[in-house]
């Protein structure tokens, strides 16, 4: 995922200058996808000579002008076509965190069938899983030392597999329910 995607999402939801876009970055999608304010200050510059934001200049009084950002129509459809894209990758349940949290600006159909997808990964995940716990810890109960360690590290990767396939069955049963965007 590009910080530019993130950005746009936040700015589709409310037009703001880099300032205010760093401290809700801060407060809410930065905790899925992670920025300084310098990458952000950097970012919103390439995304304005790319043309996929708009900056409209407003004076302050005892205060540099602020300029406030809001996405242009090369950025929303840069946008669309992102969240329309398969998510690869080790942080891929970040970037479906973000996707869906811009999911009424691009394609709804297209992004619950990439969280079908990710939803059977996970399946066949915690199925390989539960075969190493069965195979390797039938005795869980007295293990000690380094095969309770390991088996601690495989539990973690069966409830971290579990919780993602319930929020994999919510997120589907909610867009299943919401009219479908094109």
């Amino acid at each position: 995922m590009s910080l530019e995607h993130a950005i746009l999402i936040s700015l589709q939801e409310r037009a703001g200058s880099g300032y205010e876009l760093a401290r809700r970055f801060d407060r809410s999608i930065g905790y899925f996808w992670t920025a300084s304010h310098q990458q952000i200050y950097r970012t919103l510059k390439r995304m304005a000579e790319s043309n996929w934001v708009v900056g409209e200049q407003i004076p302050q009084d005892d205060r540099p002008d602020k300029t406030v950002y809001r996405p242009s129509a090369e950025g929303l459809e840069a946008l669309r076509a992102w969240i329309s894209e398969p998510v690869n990758g080790t942080n891929f349940r970040s970037v479906l965190a973000v996707k869906l949290r811009g999911a009424s600006y691009g394609d709804t159909t297209a992004l619950a069938c990439e969280f079908k997808r990710h939803r059977t990964l996970a399946e066949q995940r915690l199925h390989t899983y539960h075969h190493i716990e069965n195979r390797d810890f039938a005795h869980a109960p007295s293990l000690t030392g380094t095969p309770l360690h390991q088996h601690l590290v495989l539990r973690a990767g069966i409830i971290e597999a579990q919780s993602f396939l319930a929020w994999c069955d919510e997120v589907l049963t909610a867009l299943d329910s919401t009219p479908r965007q094109a």
